[in-house]
């Protein structure tokens, strides 16, 4: 190959290795350009809307007992909250103020001021100083929607048992059920109105499943029927009536209710236990199961969030449940897992 040939070849091969060099220096230009052009001009986030409280809090009524039948602490004086009652609160981004039931009624009052919502878990008791506090923190959350104040409140299980029997002033009104222990589906009512209730905001999809499959749980052994609240003109001029169940024997129950004039939601099951707890291997734990607790808790703190209260700053930190620590009671793999005990 004559030098001619060679020259030309190392000339070609020079101006390759350039131009790919000088593309890719272009390459890295233009990106560069891209990457800046966004530190430049930076997104602009909307302004939050100033008639929502993006701190909300809700406050967690204490039931008597320790919570593990005394397994942890058997004084006659104590108080408890299931740990899953707060994480449900908490994972739809509220904190919680314990409601300590035995505390005077002057404390309890005053802590009222500092939440923008109330929920009443689970548990046995229905009558003494628990039933009248239940009563009294109840008709307190109406008179401040009565004035403007959007407050919202949940029953869950006994919760809802003790609204029912505060609305009809009946003590006696519950019927009872075997839905002790036991996963089920929730069936919507034929024309229930479901806008702007707990299960509003629910994907169409979730929706459908939840009466077929069994996504909630039951551990109840009272309740009440369709017909009973329906006859009841103080509870059918209240409560509408969302969902029905079946229990065990087939007869027919209450499951959720939404009251007609107020921000108040029960429910005869437990929407914090799916995603919280693991006592019992009829609980669900799937993905949709899960997404039920998320919504149903999502929906509760919405509602808080428009609440006017904004709660003074100092005394609120110093009432906050993480001034107390939670108690692991798991290992016995029945009952809770964590409860908060009040002394």
């Amino acid at each position: 190959m004559s030098n001619a040939v060679v020259l030309l070849l190392s000339l070609i091969a020079i101006f390759r290795c350039f131009h790919s060099t000088n593309s890719h220096s272009q390459i890295l230009f233009t990106s560069q350009q891209y990457r800046d052009s966004f530190i430049s001009s930076p997104a602009s986030c909307p302004a939050p809307n100033p008639n929502l409280y993006y701190r909300p809090v809700i406050g967690i009524l204490s039931h008597p007992g320790d919570g593990a039948s005394g397994r942890l602490n058997n004084a006659t004086d104590i108080s408890y909250i299931a740990a899953s009652y707060v994480k449900f609160v908490e994972a739809a981004g509220a904190r919680v103020v314990p409601l300590i039931f035995t505390e005077p009624t002057e404390k309890l009052l005053k802590k009222l001021e500092l939440v923008n919502g109330v929920l009443f878990t689970g548990g046995w008791a229905k009558d003494g100083l628990y039933f009248e506090t239940v009563k009294r923190i109840f008709k307190k959350a109406l008179e401040k929607n009565d004035a403007g104040d959007h407050f919202p409140l949940y029953g869950v299980c006994l919760g809802f048992e003790l609204i029912t029997m505060i609305i009809s002033e009946d003590n006696n009104i519950l019927e009872e059920f075997s839905g002790k222990n036991q996963a089920s589906s929730l069936q919507i009512v034929e024309n229930a109105n479901i806008e702007g209730s707990v299960f509003g905001r629910f994907p169409p999809d979730l929706l459908k499943k939840l009466s077929t499959e069994c996504l909630v749980m039951q551990n109840h052994c009272f309740g009440i029927s369709p017909a009973k609240l329906l006859d009841n003109p103080k509870l059918s001029s209240f409560f509408e009536i969302l969902t029905t169940c079946n229990d065990e024997d087939d007869k027919v129950y209450v499951s959720t209710v939404r009251s007609r004039n107020y921000p108040v939601t029960g429910f005869q099951w437990h929407p914090e236990k799916n995603a919280f707890e693991w006592g019992s291997s009829k609980i669900p734990h799937t993905e949709d199961a899960i997404q039920i607790t998320q919504h149903v808790a999502n929906f509760l703190v919405s509602e808080a969030r428009k609440s006017l209260n904004r709660p003074v700053s100092q005394e609120l930190l110093d009432n906050l449940i993480y001034n107390y620590k939670p108690t692991y009671c798991g290992y016995a793999g029945k009952g809770f897992d964590e409860v908060y005990i009040f002394e």
